[in-house]
């Protein structure tokens, strides 16, 4: 099982991306801990003057594995080489993860996982691709996200716009199109 923050308090598991999940007694602990490791970075990344995008927690004991994607401006891999060591001291002094996980850290890349509500929000106007569970389906659209709302959204495709509730996306991901240059003189 994975974990990711949606929006502050708000969580998922693997289900889909805002739908709700029920957790037992030993999942509770790790979205605390997922929960108590994003007030740690969020701080720390904010001095940096970056944007907290995403957390992931994934694994077992030695095979943890805890995904940090950040966003801002120069972002490059020295950038991220950097923050993950100054990311891994602070969470061997501000966490109880002892070491015992592997931690990546990566930016959002061109093309961008949708998880929060904040992340619709800054991708309003651009293409995107929607995986939305209906009953025991799943049907893929792929538009241009025209609207956010607080528990919905809206995609613009050929066929026309269509609302969308957050607790029916299983994934969700802007999309981006690679441009062929104008040859020279034309």
């Amino acid at each position: 099982m994975s974990y990711n923050l949606v929006d502050k308090g708000t969580l998922f598991g693997q289900v889909g991306a805002f739908g709700t999940h029920l957790v037992s007694c030993g999942e509770v602990e790790e979205v605390t801990q997922v929960e108590d490791i994003w007030k740690v970075i969020e701080p720390y990344l904010a001095a940096e003057r970056l944007e907290l995008y995403d957390l992931e927690l994934t694994g077992l004991g030695r095979g943890r594995i805890l995904r940090v994607t950040v966003d801002g401006e120069s972002v490059d891999i020295d950038r991220l080489a950097d923050l993950s060591r100054g990311l891994s001291r602070l969470l061997d002094h501000e966490t109880d993860l002892d070491g015992q996980y592997q931690l990546e850290v990566s930016s959002p890349g061109l093309e961008r996982k949708l998880k929060r509500k904040a992340h619709f929000a800054k991708s309003v106007g651009r293409e995107v691709v929607v995986k939305v569970s209906e009953g025991d389906s799943k049907t893929t659209l792929r538009g241009v996200l025209v609207a956010v709302g607080e528990e919905t959204f809206t995609v613009e495709d050929d066929h026309g716009t269509r609302e969308i509730a957050y607790a029916d996306v299983v994934t969700a991901r802007t999309v981006f199109r690679w441009e062929k240059a104008p040859k020279p003189g034309h």
